[in-house]
């Protein structure tokens, strides 16, 4: 391959994995509908900070990390989800044995409980290469 292919191959593949993972973003680059539905819903969230993901707004806030609370919203507006960091110990107990039979030498790295706009709580399981979705049971989901 000559070099401007493979610059040019480069290059597309840095626009596409741009596309697909998070971009974090100042605060003037989200939309105001956006912002004040966080304030409207979370009004103490302080220290915010923003990521572009999928399409939608992502606010995260608290914590050591600045992420011990993470929102989604609509780019309109509306309420997505919400992750909010817990202990590994606080997964329902079949989320361990799960992942160990499952993701053979996975270990969790970071645990969260989700619930989304119906109220609907599910937990999310972090190993490296993604994360794993679980019911309120432990059952799992999808991988995400």
């Amino acid at each position: 391959m000559n070099m401007k292919r493979k610059l040019l191959f480069g290059f597309i593949a840095a626009l596409l994995a741009g596309n697909l993972m998070a971009q974090d973003l100042k605060s003037s680059a989200v939309p105001t509908a956006v912002k004040t539905a966080l304030s409207r819903k979370y009004p103490k969230a302080t220290k915010v900070s923003w990521e572009k993901e999928k399409g939608n707004y992502e606010a995260n806030w608290g914590g050591r990390s600045g992420e011990d609370n993470s929102v989604v919203f609509t780019p309109a507006g509306s309420f997505v989800e919400i992750v909010q960091a817990i202990a590994i110990s606080a997964l329902p107990p079949a989320v361990a044995p799960y992942v160990a039979t499952h993701y053979k030498g996975a270990k969790i790295k970071e645990a969260g409980k989700v619930t989304d706009a119906a109220g609907k709580t599910m937990y999310e399981a972090e190993i490296k290469g993604g994360d794993l979705i679980f019911d309120e049971k432990g059952v799992f989901i999808k991988e995400d």
